[in-house]
């Protein structure tokens, strides 16, 4: 007797459904985006916005619920994280081992506020709707993820505190830099940007061979006492 062979999915086939999705979702996101920042002067950062510009590439309000659950913020989110890849492309022209780290942050910095004012209008009312009170930890958040990839760009590779301080600190300075190139120009940032990275070296360096940890073994080696009655 001849076994009939069984029909089974192709290796392979679930894992390319998911890729096709994710694919088709990435397109969506990125056609609604470009939609959206050829209407945001006139429409300003809103969830008006994200509608208009769906419907500008034919996709339902479904399509939109899918895409956009956050509305305004997920398009926010979508518009610095384009930002922050258009700069990691423009910063392969500089290969970052080429320079001191100054010059890498400085280059690093540049390179995504330039990003930024290439999209001018709509960078401007989408910072204006980052500033709003109710969408403040999301503008925080997002330039986290901006100093951690210039951070990451320049050779970074720390894993303990100075990971989170390092990128705290840019970020705070990614933040008001940002503002100024988008509303007082590159010149006005460039100063900016030049003052702040001296007070992040002048920081590098007070860290050198300060001991951040002790603080914590103090209190876990006093609880331990505590608990086991260690003699002191």
């Amino acid at each position: 007797m001849t076994e009939t062979p069984h029909q089974t999915e192709p290796l392979g086939a679930a894992s390319s459904g998911k890729e096709q999705s994710s694919d088709w979702a990435e397109r969506t996101e990125q056609a609604v985006l470009s939609a959206a920042i050829s209407r945001a002067e006139r429409l300003g950062w809103n969830n008006n916005l994200v509608r208009l510009a769906c419907e500008a590439e034919g996709f339902s309000l479904g399509d939109q619920e899918l895409l956009f659950p956050h509305g305004a913020r997920d398009l926010a989110a979508l518009l610095s994280r384009r930002h922050d890849a258009a700069a990691l492309k423009a910063l392969e022209a500089t290969p970052a081992h080429t320079l001191k780290i100054r010059e890498r942050i400085a280059a690093g910095v540049s390179a995504r506020l330039e990003a930024a004012a290439a999209d001018l209008d709509a960078s401007r009312k989408c910072a204006g709707f980052l500033a709003l009170p109710f969408n403040a930890d999301l503008g925080i958040g997002l330039m986290w993820e901006s100093a951690d990839k210039i951070w990451r760009w320049a050779g970074d590779t720390a894993t303990d505190q100075n990971h989170y301080s390092k990128r705290t600190i840019l970020g705070g300075i990614l933040a008001p830099a940002l503002t100024i190139r988008l509303f007082e120009g590159k010149d006005a940032a460039d100063r900016f940007v030049a003052k702040r990275i001296e007070n992040v070296m002048a920081f590098e360096k007070w860290k050198v061979g300060k001991d951040f940890d002790a603080p914590m073994r103090n209190i876990t080696d006093f609880l331990g006492r505590l608990r086991y009655g260690a003699k002191s």
